[in-house]
């Protein structure tokens, strides 16, 4: 059954709004970052790796998002150009905001933790006025990242996204992406994520996050009832990520379908939300059924996670495909119909 319907006559399969950064992960695996002196420079930021991911997988991708005035900058923009993807709407900025930067920390292959830095940072002084309404008109879905309502002018931004959106029948995606820095404090994340999530087609985030998202309304006592409170709004499907324990969809019909993560050989902790993302994004477009989404979604993940980088490591379809083919003759099914 298909819940969402994409326009196939848009020019854009998914356009999204956010987040472009630099990622430094260090090549002195398994220590502290203290003790790490050699580090890999690869394009970051959630929403910029899900936009590679979809490139990868053969979908049109545009992107809407302020960049900094310098060589990162370029850096940033010819790599999105290399993927394909359109960088007609992403601009510098004038006044020497920078690109934010993230230094990855590998203890183990389970243990990872990030530092950012993110004062004055180039993605958050994304206008409204960067944001053109025949631009959203042409795209299938538009991809909001929480990040980018953090602070203004971004967060106006996005929101005069989300509202252009639903003025021209674009699928709206939520991907809820809490990074703890740059908010003032947990009711103004709750009061932002909720307003995007009450117009939101699909919802994408772990159980944290909706939590964040629910804390001024109530948390919800399970994923659920979370599902249903985001339904009685008007969402389609609501999925949501348990790490290790694999990740759950809801649909607007009461159906719920659980995915196990495939069993791979992890690197790294972090960076598999992104491929999960894109890969379900992508076979939703396609017309696949939810649960074979989920497969796509978890396949990806774990790629992801078995790699050093996250944008330079996105899959084609052809990889992904072969990955579940092999895995599933080795561990059977990972989809749990329910």
């Amino acid at each position: 059954m298909q819940y969402i319907s994409f326009d196939p006559a848009r020019e854009y399969d998914l356009i999204l709004l956010g987040r472009v950064a630099i990622d430094f992960n260090p090549v002195d695996l398994n220590r502290p970052l203290e003790e790490s002196s050699n580090f890999n420079k690869y394009l970051g930021g959630s929403p910029a790796n899900i936009a590679v991911g979809m490139a990868r997988l053969g979908k049109k991708v545009g992107f809407i998002a302020r960049v900094s005035d310098d060589q990162f900058g370029d850096y940033v923009t010819h790599y999105f150009n290399k993927e394909e993807i359109d960088t007609s709407h992403i601009s510098r900025c004038q006044n020497g905001e920078n690109l934010g930067l993230t230094f990855t920390e590998i203890l183990s292959p389970s243990q990872s933790r990030i530092l950012m830095y993110r004062d004055g940072v180039a993605d958050l002084m994304l206008e409204p006025a960067d944001v053109d309404e025949e631009y959203i008109k042409k795209a299938k879905a538009l991809l909001i990242s929480g990040t980018a309502l953090a602070a203004s002018p971004s967060r106006e931004a996005a929101l005069k996204a989300l509202m252009l959106a639903k003025k021209n029948g674009t699928v709206v995606i939520f991907d809820i992406d809490y990074r703890e820095y740059t908010w003032k404090n947990k009711d103004e994340i709750s009061v932002y994520y909720s307003m995007v999530a009450k117009e939101s087609d699909l919802i994408l985030g772990s159980r944290e996050e909706f939590d964040l998202t629910e804390r001024i309304m109530g948390v919800c006592a399970d994923d659920n009832e979370s599902a249903k409170r985001w339904q009685s709004y008007g969402c389609k499907i609501v999925v949501i990520k348990h790490g290790k324990e694999g990740s759950t969809a809801y649909t607007c019909d009461g159906n719920h379908y659980a995915v196990k993560p495939f069993p791979t050989n992890a690197l790294k902790g972090f960076g598999g939300g992104d491929g999960y993302a894109s890969s379900f994004i992508r076979a939703l477009i396609d017309g696949c059924s939810v649960p074979q989404a989920l497969e796509y979604g978890s396949a990806s993940a774990s790629m992801l996670i078995s790699a050093h980088s996250c944008s330079a490591a996105m899959p084609t379809l052809q990889e992904v495909e072969q990955f579940i083919r092999e895995e599933k003759e080795k561990y059977g099914e990972m989809v749990v119909l329910q």
